[in-house]
């Protein structure tokens, strides 16, 4: 009886703040046009996207760094994009209730860091950051990079879409560390990821530290937790692309986000 009435009131409460924080029709038809990737989706799917990005636009906080000004254009492009990989999810926005803060900034940040090598000398030097997902957030974005997900002229080597790439991180993180391992139903499900994604890993890892031409961005030789992000991201923008890389691994996307975007794409 209690569940139930909570679930009641969730619906209330989310019917109350889809009301008041509705998307307006010619802002997100501007962005299912911008976003071409978004909008293949059946009119329900869009529905309900468009009701999870309402919900996260009420849920999250944006500001500005530097001066920038976060305008509604803005937030709802962040919030359409954010909200993808968890369309299907039976857990939704829930896997993004771990932080509330999304800083913008108009460009590229340089961030300072620190590496120990084997030898325990520390190196330090600067990386430019377009998109950055902390443990309890807040998530970081350069709109410039948010703004040319939707350019498909400037995709020509690999799928990239800063926003996918590090809410994939933020579902990673939501069940711990980042380590390319999103919560999953039970253990036989874990010990399944694990063994097609290590697999998969090494061997695009091998390929990509000699060289050799791959079909998503060798960035995803980092690390396992780079890998999930980029893969992700590359199935839901080049998904013909991962599908020809890493078979096994988009199977294993298509089962965990439940949609098959390489059906839809045509090259």
């Amino acid at each position: 009886m209690f569940a139930r009435a909570q679930a009641t009131w969730r619906r209330w409460c989310d019917d109350r703040a889809s009301h008041r924080h509705a998307i307006p029709e010619a802002l997100w038809q501007l962005t299912l046009a911008r976003y071409p990737f978004l909008g293949w989706r059946s009119p329900e799917q869009l529905q309900r996207l468009r009701r999870l990005a309402t919900l996260f636009l009420a849920r999250k906080e944006f500001s500005g760094a530097r001066g920038l000004m976060v305008t509604d254009e803005m937030a709802v492009a962040v919030a359409a994009q954010a909200v993808l990989p968890v369309l299907n999810l039976d857990g939704g926005l829930s896997l993004y209730a771990g932080f509330v803060g999304i800083v913008m900034h108009g460009d590229l940040v340089v961030a300072p860091r620190e590496v120990m090598d084997d030898d325990g000398v520390v190196h330090e030097f600067d990386e430019e950051l377009a998109g950055e997902a902390m443990q309890d957030g807040p998530v970081m974005l350069s709109w410039r990079d948010v703004e040319a997900a939707g350019d498909e002229s400037g995709q020509a080597d690999w799928a990239y879409n800063v926003t996918i790439h590090e809410f994939a991180h933020v579902i990673d993180m939501a069940n711990g560390a980042a380590d390319g391992l999103p919560p999953l139903a039970d253990r036989s499900a874990r010990q399944h990821w694990r063994e097609v994604m290590a697999s998969a890993y090494a061997d695009f890892r091998a390929r990509a530290t000699t060289q050799q031409q791959t079909s998503i961005d060798p960035y995803a030789a980092e690390s396992m937790a780079e890998f999930f992000a980029v893969s992700v991201e590359t199935f839901y923008v080049q998904p013909l692309e991962l599908r020809g890389e890493s078979p096994q691994v988009y199977r294993l996307l298509v089962d965990y986000f439940r949609e098959d975007p390489a059906a839809h794409s045509v090259r």
